[in-house]
């Protein structure tokens, strides 16, 4: 199917002939420019999953009470009557959509079913259970497109933006409602008794749900609640966009670690890495909803001791973590393979596998031994992060107590070393001198994996505008990290913060420069874009931002790929 407008999926009600659809739905999604798709109650996930894949939106229609039993709770005398064939198979697509990124309107039942998929909880029966102040009436018998009570909207809300009113005329037409909006919603408008109108997602997700019935006003002509079905179209090309752009181009997230929850045993850690634990970010199902391709997984190795005994375990470490992903990706070859090289990336790509390439995180692992540089390369890892948190035999780290001044002499070798062997050199987690140093050494661009702006925020792990600049004249990369201490310095950080910072790396060392490196499970990860999942909402920011098609592509790993492919092209 291939629509030049959003396909906007809508849930069938249920009546006497089966599946049926008010005309008010698919007449408002008409009318704000988008292609109405009813979507029948369907309660096998794969079918689900197919389905939307081909819908860029998602409208959560009204209709019967939702079975309490679904919820954990037993029904009360004054539940109305339910709608068995809807609600599981709702509740499924609600959380597959979710996962997907799938923009989302839910209407009267509709609002109360995100709810219920999403933590919340409701009330069966307003009148009976409602007990916060005296109600307004909720259930009115009168035209259903004319307005009958108001509903006060938060001022900072999502819903305040697109109806551009702290106070809204609604109509009224139900006895549930939602009780509490749950840990991934927030309350955006409630009416004056206090029972919540309209909720919204507190994670920066576009989703939206309302108790009223705003598709109702269009049939008498009246748009004032046209902008909700406005929004919910835009949405959905601003998605469809993206999820093309996903599909043309390879998506590289620079630095996750992952392997830092990989154990002992084998076959737990294939099943981790399918998504069968839930204990990642980043896993294969992951991956596939946000549309990433590939991902660094490093072999992370805190600072600990130099002597002679911790370094050679510290050797040991290394090559156990690379040999356990090598093992997890060969159990799961059928989805994922391993890749060294870009051309390996666009050749998993092209075979619909996503792809893992293999990083070091802090040159602990090569000890004072510098023939394990070329040992490393030879396992397949594409940088070498030089050092941690705390100095070590290569060079100062940010977070070190200045022990050589910038890189040692030894260091001084590595960084050459792993220029003729084709290793890019990382400097994230790098003091300022040790980062100078490695620029003047390096003859090839260098990288910092995963690094932000020390001007919008005060850590040193960031790097200054000065280190970008020189970065960029030396033709390397910095990738902006999700790590919300290196975002905002009070940790309180968003998407929108992550995109501050790119937007500022970018006007400092130009589009050519930037890259996205997570540090997903690595305790990486914001409201907005918190695993592997949620990095196409990254992508909708910066189409909203006016980033090209071609700057995206460069964003998304085109920019590192480029470093790679010519720090590789150098072995011997």
């Amino acid at each position: 199917m291939n629509y030049k407008l959003p396909v906007i999926g809508i849930t069938g009600n249920y009546g006497e002939k089966g599946c049926e659809l008010a005309e008010g739905y698919w007449r408002s999604v008409f009318c704000a420019g988008g292609v109405p798709l009813v979507i029948p109650p369907i309660e096998d996930e794969a079918t689900t999953r197919k389905v939307l894949q081909h819908v860029d939106g998602l409208l959560l229609s009204g209709g019967g009470d939702l079975n309490p039993l679904l919820v954990g709770e037993e029904p009360v005398p004054q539940l109305g009557g339910v709608c068995p064939q809807r609600d599981e198979a709702e509740l499924m697509l609600i959380r597959l959509a979710c996962e997907e990124q799938v923009p989302i309107l839910g209407i009267c039942r509709g609002i109360q079913m995100l709810a219920a998929a999403l933590g919340g909880k409701l009330y069966q029966d307003l009148g009976s259970q409602y007990t916060e102040a005296p109600l307004l009436k909720h259930d009115q018998a009168m035209p259903r497109s004319y307005a009958s009570h108001s509903v006060y909207v938060e001022a900072d809300s999502l819903l305040h933006r697109i109806m551009q009113s702290k106070r809204l005329q609604v109509n009224s037409f139900h006895h549930q409602a939602v009780r509490e909006a749950g840990s991934h919603l927030r309350v955006a408008a409630r009416a004056t008794d206090g029972v919540i109108e309209a909720v919204e997602s507190c994670e920066g997700k576009s989703i939206v749900g309302v108790q009223w019935h705003p598709e109702c006003f269009i049939l008498q002509q009246d748009e004032r609640m046209m902008p909700l079905f406005g929004w919910l179209v835009g949405e959905a090309e601003s998605y469809r966009r993206a999820r093309s752009l996903h599909h043309h181009m390879l998506t590289l997230d620079s630095h996750c670690d992952t392997p830092m929850f990989f154990g002992e045993d084998s076959k737990e850690n294939a099943r981790l890495l399918r998504g069968e634990t839930g204990r990642v970010l980043v896993d294969l199902p992951k991956m596939t909803a946000g549309g990433l391709d590939a991902s660094i997984m490093v072999a992370y190795l805190p600072q600990k001791e130099r002597d002679a005994e911790s370094l050679l375990e510290a050797t040991r470490k290394a090559d156990h973590i690379l040999s356990q992903i090598e093992e997890t990706v060969a159990a799961n070859a059928a989805s994922v393979g391993l890749a060294r090289t870009p051309a390996e990336l666009y050749q998993l790509k092209a075979e619909g596998r996503r792809a893992i390439m293999r990083g070091i995180e802090n040159g602990y692992a090569i000890g004072k031994d510098l023939s394990l540089v070329e040992h490393f390369a030879r396992r397949g890892v594409v940088y070498m992060t030089l050092c941690h948190n705390g100095d070590n035999d290569i060079c100062d780290s940010a977070r070190g107590n200045n022990e050589h001044g910038g890189l040692s002499p030894f260091g001084r070798e590595v960084v050459a070393e792993m220029n003729r062997v084709g290793m890019m050199v990382d400097l994230s987690h790098a003091s300022e001198r040790s980062f100078y140093d490695a620029l003047e050494v390096s003859r090839l661009p260098i990288v910092c994996s995963h690094s932000s702006a020390r001007s919008l925020c005060n850590h040193p792990r960031n790097l200054t505008d000065q280190q970008m600049r020189a970065l960029a004249e030396a033709g390397g990369v910095a990738q902006v990290t999700l790590y919300a201490g290196f975002l905002r310095e009070d940790g309180k950080a968003t998407i929108d913060d992550a995109l501050r910072h790119l937007n500022h790396m970018v006007e400092v060392m130009g589009i050519e420069h930037v890259g996205v490196g997570t540090d997903f499970d690595g305790d990486g990860g914001v409201p907005g874009m918190a695993d592997a999942s949620e990095i196409i909402n990254f992508t909708r920011r910066l189409t909203a931002e006016g980033y090209s098609d071609e700057d995206i592509r460069r964003i998304w790993g085109g920019n590192f790929l480029r470093v790679m492919e010519q720090v590789q092209q150098v072995e011997q």
